[in-house]
């Protein structure tokens, strides 16, 4: 009885300090259907994301969304620390480890608490081992122990520079996309700006971001479930706009080189597909109704009326509809997984971006128009010095 209680309770702590080191240390993603830390956290996500979908209140879904990373990060932490905790109080108990006491305890409890202020290094002395088995526990459960904690400090400073680093770019696109982003909104202000060229180094900066992303999120797809700052932006619609806006590239915007929307393109859809691959969601199908062909148009006439020509050859619809179809059904799983919208391609009327409002700002946002007179102020002293010359 007592050899097989001890074996369980080494294929407890084995499981555990596994689960710790794939998820960890392991720097790949684990393909395994059956994880202990993949069932947590299905069994903690569908109720709370099921609880969330209930609430019609914007903020306030994502507020309660927002609060799920953190908490299912420290409810994983727990449940290692009490696996090892029980696992180890089972090796104990198994080997018969005796106690010279002088807390009143007895039996399988003395074991239990014995495991814990081992693990946790308490070294209060109210118990000592008085046999060699039980004293070989207590030195492997204590350097285990150590380990356990040493990873646990390490583990957190990763994550928040991680997620730090996700954030810059995603904050930066506010001023240059809207809030939430579009990528019809993007063009029209890098247009209206007169750095249709810089769009070039901005595509190769995301290029980056993305394969940044791509590591660390398949490396601890804990940071998924992290919310952005804002409750309008986050890591997924950055990423859709970035991939819409190579995917007009591609087709063709008059004086936008193709080849660093390609790269761009290529490593955002890599990142995707691989997210999608770690909550091992199926692609969803979609109708197309995210840009219809009604919608495409009106996307044409606003970036021509901002001075950004499309596209117009016979082909060019039908190119952009399979490079979309390349990406959107996996957004669009991820996106109903996460509860994380993805954006249009044309910005919403009547929205303010990120930068214009304050708690004191909330009904009269800061206004654009200066910064729009000193662009235009800018490039008509520009065209001056030209004609003088």
């Amino acid at each position: 009885m007592r050899y097989t209680v001890g074996i369980i309770g080494v294929i407890v702590v084995a499981v555990v300090l596994w689960e710790v080191f794939e998820t960890i240390i392991l720097p790949r993603r684990v393909t395994r259907r059956v994880r202990v830390t993949r069932t947590l956290y299905l069994l903690t996500w569908w109720p709370w994301s099921g609880f969330a979908r209930r609430m019609r209140n914007n903020r306030r879904r994502e507020k309660l969304l927002s609060f799920y990373g953190p908490l299912s990060l420290l409810f994983l932490l727990l449940v290692w620390a009490v696996g090892l905790l029980i696992g180890f109080a089972i090796i104990h108990w198994a080997v018969g480890t005796t106690f010279e006491t002088s807390a009143g305890l007895g039996g399988i409890w003395a074991d239990f608490y014995y495991s814990g202020t081992t693990f946790f290094t308490l070294g209060l002395g109210d118990l000592a081992p008085t046999a060699t088995a039980g004293r070989v526990v207590t030195v492997a459960q204590a350097g285990v122990g150590i380990g356990f904690f040493a990873m646990i400090i390490s583990y957190l400073p990763v994550l928040y520079q991680a997620f730090s680093r996700r954030e810059v770019n995603i904050s930066m696109l506010d001023a240059r996309a809207g809030t939430p982003p579009t990528a019809g909104e993007l063009l029209r202000r890098h247009h209206e700006a007169d750095e249709m060229e810089s769009l070039t180094q901005l595509l190769k900066d995301w290029e980056k971001w993305s394969a940044d992303l791509l590591e660390s999120h398949l490396s601890y797809p804990v940071l998924c479930y992290f919310r952005s700052q804002h409750d309008n932006q986050s890591w997924l619609s950055a990423l859709s706009t970035i991939l819409d806006t190579c995917a007009l590239v591609m087709v063709g915007v008059d004086g936008i080189p193709k080849w660093q929307a390609q790269l761009t393109f290529k490593m955002t859809r890599h990142a995707v597909v691989d997210l999608t691959q770690v909550f091992n969601t199926s692609p969803l199908t979609t109708d197309g109704q995210r840009l219809s062909s009604e919608g495409l148009a009106q996307l044409r006439g606003v970036l021509a009326e901002a001075g950004v020509l499309l596209n117009t050859d016979g082909g060019s619809e039908q190119t952009l509809a399979e490079l979309r179809e390349m990406y959107e059904p996996y957004l669009a799983v991820l996106s109903d997984y996460l509860l994380m919208p993805t954006p249009g391609w044309l910005p919403k009327k009547r929205l303010v971006d990120n930068w214009q409002t304050s708690a004191w700002e909330v009904t009269k946002p800061a206004r654009e128009e200066p910064f729009r007179k000193c662009m235009l102020e800018g490039k008509h002293n520009a065209a001056k010095k030209v004609t003088a010359h």
